[in-house]
């Protein structure tokens, strides 16, 4: 009968390897988004945002945005009823929470709880967010 070696696990080895596979994955789909100059003023003008804002808004990646669906949660607005509604409002609260740079706070303060009680003290689309709050 024979045994098979236990692999060792590696923990913080693991995680730097991790990181660097999201990393490069990201490096990918940003060299995936490149086509020629006037092709991405297009992209970016149809966008609402200058090319370097589009630029901004890929190196961030996908998931820049993120906290806005937990926010919206948190203070108990309709995401699916706001994007029927106001589509370009919500497009816009997207591109402003995707280059926040206070995404530490939101996350802990989305972890806490505590987000609908203070993201007007750090949140960038506090004033929209107040906004539909009021009319909901």
């Amino acid at each position: 009968m024979t045994t098979e070696p236990k692999l060792k696990h590696y923990p913080v080895v693991e995680s730097v390897i991790d990181l660097f596979a999201k990393w490069l994955q990201h490096r990918r789909e940003i060299a995936a988004c490149r086509c020629e100059a006037g092709e991405y003023a297009r992209i970016a003008s149809d966008l609402g945002v200058s090319p370097g804002e589009l630029d901004e808004l890929v190196r961030r990646g996908r998931h820049a945005a993120d906290q806005l669906q937990g926010m919206m949660a948190a203070l108990k607005l309709d995401t699916g009823k706001i994007a029927r509604v106001e589509p370009l409002v919500l497009r816009d609260m997207k591109r402003v929470c995707a280059m926040c740079e206070r995404k530490r706070r939101c996350d802990h303060e989305l972890a806490a709880g505590t987000a609908a009680q203070h993201y007007d003290d750090y949140c960038a689309n506090a004033t929209t967010l107040a906004s539909l709050v009021a009319e909901s």
